[in-house]
């Protein structure tokens, strides 16, 4: 039986500990021989705590047998990326000089899901400072997708999103400020969830100052998983709320069901996309997923730039905020501390933005405002947007390092990763198919707090596009 656990989701397993079909140690083990099977080749479990999650498994079993009340994860093996806070464990960042900063206390994430019962297998890779679309850095080494050897498991959350591409768990825990949970499942063809501005409480203990503004207002936490209920699961368990989190809201994850079909806007066009176009295999996904929320019963309009708002001044806004913040606060610690691969994508990102004045940064606050306005109204009538994750087919490794000209490309191929952070909403990245052997999918967002709705729509994508057996575990095929 345990030999087969590991192609099994985080639901499945739940249930199975919770009717004493199998034990959590079983489950745990099955986790722990599917790493030592694959992870030396991908490398993105960097941090193997397979002695504590045992003996968390013990705990776990002993429970069930009192018949305790049970968690909705418990007994499941998951991971957590090396950038937040776990009691025990260093909070590297991908950082050799952050190496021995040891948390002695939980992050609201993590303790989160440790209270729903989830057992922590190992840490994930994640490139310097997270703030890379691919996943190497100089302490850990690069992260390979199971997919392909030459090709990006994307980035930052890469070491989570090939480690349940590859098997090692069925649940992951990632973060996204650009992209960072929503390109990595788009690249290794897994659901990926960036939740709504203050649903996921957030803290570092080990933080010795408080994060920029717009940082604090950008940067959620989120799961990725192989199934979109799996995805719902995590999602339900991350989001109890913790004090050291002044953003997190109490709002519900569940509304009750809108009067008629859901309206859902497609969004393919240049002058949305700050200019991006899509290739023939994303324009084919896009058509894949839109026929089979058709065939679901949604109300799909395409009406070309009038159907939203658009991503490209939310996406220019992200700019004026982060990387003005970034130049004055962060860059220092990059040049002081960061791997030759940070600094060069840094230097090639800055020199597309420029060090930024304060006026423009205290412009874009206010007009970040005023997009989100625009953005709630046309939800109300209009709902839901599907959309890219990346207007080209997942990226050779290194693709953030060969010029600042190759960075402002890529960075407008993925201009909705950056526009949804400026509006707060939720994004979910869902798979639709293979193309040329590499995972391709889409991108589906929805008002703020309606994470629901994002997970229901995709649903009905995957029911219809997603073959029997799934796209994923798969052995790394190199």
């Amino acid at each position: 039986m345990s030999a087969e656990l590991w192609r099994r989701d985080a639901c499945e397993l739940a249930q199975m500990i919770r009717d004493g079909t199998i034990s959590s140690r079983e489950a745990v083990e099955a986790s722990v021989e599917r790493m030592a099977a694959v992870n030396a080749r991908i490398n993105a479990v960097t941090v193997d705590l397979a002695e504590a999650a045992r003996a968390a498994a013990d705990r776990a079993d002993a429970a069930v047998a009192r018949g305790d009340a049970l968690g909705p994860l418990h007994g499941v093996p998951v991971t957590i990326k090396e950038n937040v806070d776990q009691a025990g464990c260093a909070t590297t960042n991908g950082v050799v000089a952050f190496r021995d900063v040891i948390a002695s206390d939980d992050s609201p994430v993590v303790a989160n899901w440790k209270r729903a019962g989830a057992i922590i297998v190992g840490r994930t890779n994640t490139p310097a400072f997270s703030f890379r679309l691919d996943t190497v850095n100089a302490l850990r080494g690069r992260t390979y997708s199971p997919w392909s050897r030459e090709h990006t498991p994307g980035g930052s959350s890469g070491g989570a999103s090939a480690s349940v591409a590859a098997g090692i768990t069925p649940l992951a825990h990632g973060n996204d400020i650009a992209g960072s949970v929503r390109f990595p499942a788009y690249a290794c063809g897994l659901v990926g969830l960036r939740p709504s501005f203050g649903r996921v409480p957030a803290f570092n203990p080990t933080s010795t100052a408080e994060r920029s503004m717009s940082s604090q207002l950008m940067s959620v936490q989120g799961p990725l998983a192989r199934s979109v209920r799996d995805v719902r699961l995590g999602l339900a368990a991350m989001a109890v709320g913790d004090v050291r989190d002044p953003w997190w809201t109490p709002a519900p994850l569940e509304h009750p069901a809108r009067p008629g079909p859901v309206r859902v806007a497609i969004v393919r066009e240049p002058e949305a996309l700050a200019g991006a176009r899509l290739v023939p295999a994303i324009e084919q996904a896009l058509q894949a997923a839109a026929a089979a929320l058709v065939d679901a019963g949604y109300d799909v309009v395409d009406e070309g730039s009038k159907s939203t708002p658009g991503f490209s001044r939310a996406y220019d806004l992200w700019f004026d905020l982060q990387m003005a913040e970034f130049a004055e606060f962060m860059q220092p610690h990059i040049e002081a501390h960061g791997d030759d691969g940070i600094r060069t994508a840094v230097r090639y990102m800055l020199a597309n933005t420029g060090r930024r004045s304060p006026l423009p940064y205290a412009r874009a606050l206010p007009e970040r405002t005023r997009l989100i306005r625009e953005w709630n109204m046309q939800m109300e009538r209009t709902p839901l947007v599907l959309t890219v994750v990346c207007a080209d087919t997942v990226y050779r490794q290194g693709f953030d390092v060969e010029s600042a000209e190759r960075t402002a490309a890529l960075w407008r191929d993925c201009s909705t990763m950056m526009a949804v952070p400026v509006l707060g909403l939720p994004a979910i990245a869902v798979p639709t198919g293979i193309a040329d052997g590499l995972p391709v999918g889409v991108q589906l967002i929805g008002p703020r707090f309606r994470e629901d709705l994002c997970l229901a729509a995709a649903e009905a994508i995957e029911a219809r596009l997603r073959p029997p057996s799934g796209w994923t575990p798969i052995d790394p095929r190199w």
